[in-house]
């Protein structure tokens, strides 16, 4: 297999020139499985705003339009805007089942990982924070508890991020792995993170921001209160899709580079 090295700065530069040069596309894309995930916020608040085993359901529910949106997107980045087929959240086909199957691969640990902290830390109390404050005993006894699945966790996304660009390939219909995303991305394993660490990162301010903005225009210019709240979701659930665009484009720019694909041709030797 001929050795390719990746550079963050090209990876981020194609992507997010990709997307941008894509934007009527992502609208078409992203409508349905838009306004699923709002629907789905809109239940989950209603029902149960505290709960923090709700919030966690209803993360695990959002995954759905998510894969939906993220087949799509990488088939219009790998294959061509004929190749995407069905309009995303109108159907779900094995196709969606094996990118959900790969991802439950890549993140399923991370996932449990981060419920198991939420659930066991339980809701923080803000007060224990100020100075002269008496020590909780069950409450340093759960943060005691919940210190190794923070690490745990944090190893884990190190690992999700460094194999996840192989969605790209399931998204593609050709067959793929952790492991081979393991092996192929030998010798660009910190770029690959790093890339995608980076839009990740770069997608969660750009969603606070737009989140805070919203909030204060709907709240503080308009007065609204009730309805400020679900045009503050609504925005930020566009935002997030947009930045999953962007991080999807980066996957899939890795899997195309570091393989040389091209639809047809069969993968590399691995060595």
């Amino acid at each position: 297999m001929p050795v390719v090295k990746l550079s963050l700065s090209a990876l981020l530069s194609e992507s997010f020139g990709f997307f941008f040069a894509n934007l009527r596309l992502f609208f078409h894309l992203v409508t349905i499985p838009w306004i699923a995930s709002i629907a789905i916020r809109l239940v989950g608040g209603a029902l149960n705003q505290e709960s923090m085993t709700a919030v966690l359901v209803e993360k695990a529910l959002d995954i759905v339009p998510t894969v939906m949106f993220m087949v799509a997107w990488q088939r219009l980045v790998l294959l061509g805007p004929n190749r995407i087929g069905r309009l995303p959240g109108l159907g779900w086909s094995p196709r969606e089942t094996a990118y959900l199957v790969h991802l439950l691969k890549i993140g399923g640990i991370t996932f449990v990982l981060i419920a198991a902290f939420v659930l066991t830390i339980g809701t923080m109390d803000y007060g224990m924070l100020t100075t002269g404050a008496p020590i909780d005993p069950d409450a340093a006894h759960r943060q005691a508890l919940a210190a190794p699945l923070a690490v745990g966790f944090m190893v884990s996304v190190l690992l999700a991020l460094r194999v996840s660009y192989g969605l790209a390939a399931t998204a593609a219909d050709v067959p793929f792995s952790p492991r081979l995303s393991w092996t192929y991305g030998r010798g660009n394993g910190w770029t690959i993170i790093g890339t995608l660490f980076l839009t990740f990162f770069i997608n969660a301010v750009v969603t606070m921001m737009a989140t805070l903005v919203t909030l204060g225009v709907m709240r503080g210019v308009l007065g609204a209160q009730e309805a400020a709240a679900v045009v503050t979701w609504t925005v930020a659930l566009l935002v997030s899709y947009a930045g999953a665009a962007v991080a999807a484009t980066v996957q899939a720019v890795i899997f195309r580079t570091l393989l040389g694909w091209r639809e047809g041709a069969a993968l590399p030797a691995t060595t």
